[in-house]
């Protein structure tokens, strides 16, 4: 355990940004498998609903910090080729 006050406040600050980071990659994960849910069903309706509220979801996370902003147009991309995909 840390002795020193700085230290001490460090790994409060990193516990609480964890469960913040946890939660938010939490939402995301949901939301893509709303999306891929709705892509192998073949409805394409909701799949283009679904991928509308995880693109605000995953570029949140981007904005947050969560999530590299490569890594946040890859999930886009992969969804939206996705959905793009259903006949």
């Amino acid at each position: 355990m840390a002795n020193i006050k700085s230290a001490k406040k460090r790994i409060l600050v990193n516990e609480t940004r964890a469960a913040r980071n946890k939660a938010i990659k939490s939402k995301v994960k949901t939301c893509i498998k709303k999306v891929e849910a709705a892509v192998a069903a073949n409805d394409k309706a909701a799949a283009t609903e679904a991928l509308k509220v995880a693109i605000v979801e995953i570029n949140k996370a981007g904005s947050k910090g969560v999530y590299h902003k490569n890594t946040t147009a890859r999930k886009v991309s992969r969804l939206t080729k996705a959905v793009n995909g259903i006949m």
